[in-house]
């Protein structure tokens, strides 16, 4: 049985961070809390942010030699049902994160799983930094680069008209 990956980005955010990677080297993510920059996923080169034991390794995003995305142990808690899809929007990011000189910023969008997806989840639970430091390897497929996040957080039938294009 395949689980469904739990971090994604689209087709834009993965053609900027192999540019990054190309420029600072092995990059990561971290989902921000919701303090200055909001709840961004922060981009840094790998060993400029100190994973804590207790966040959690939602994924590794295809791109590259891998991007890992982690996110704070009681943040996960809220955000475990939720797949995390990391795009690309016009406009300053904040803070320290990569993008931010390059007029555009990553955004993260998300997608509730489905029941049966939330059901395979729970056989593979995530990895902590405390297991990532001891050598433990993330189980699981890396996140797709999908097109647009549209394909991956579409909105329900019924509600469309709500949220006009």
């Amino acid at each position: 049985m395949t689980v469904p990956s739990r971090a994604l980005l689209t087709r834009a955010a993965a053609d900027l961070l192999e540019s990054l990677q190309r420029q600072h080297g092995p990059v990561m993510f971290h989902q921000s809390g919701g303090c200055c920059d909001g709840s961004s996923p922060m981009c840094y080169p790998v060993g400029d942010f100190i994973v804590g034991d207790r966040d959690v390794l939602l994924g590794v995003l295809d791109v590259g030699d891998g991007v890992p995305v982690w996110i704070s142990g009681p943040q996960f808690d809220t955000w475990k049902h939720t797949q995390l899809v990391i795009d690309l929007v016009p406009g300053r990011g904040g803070g320290f994160s990569l993008e931010s000189p390059e007029g555009v910023r990553f955004l993260s969008r998300g997608r509730a799983f489905t029941e049966d997806e939330n059901r395979q989840l729970e056989t593979v639970p995530p990895l902590t930094g405390a297991q990532y430091e001891a050598g433990a390897q993330p189980p699981g497929p890396r996140g797709d680069v999908v097109a647009e996040a549209a394909d991956a957080c579409p909105i329900p039938a019924g509600r469309a008209a709500q949220f006009p294009q």
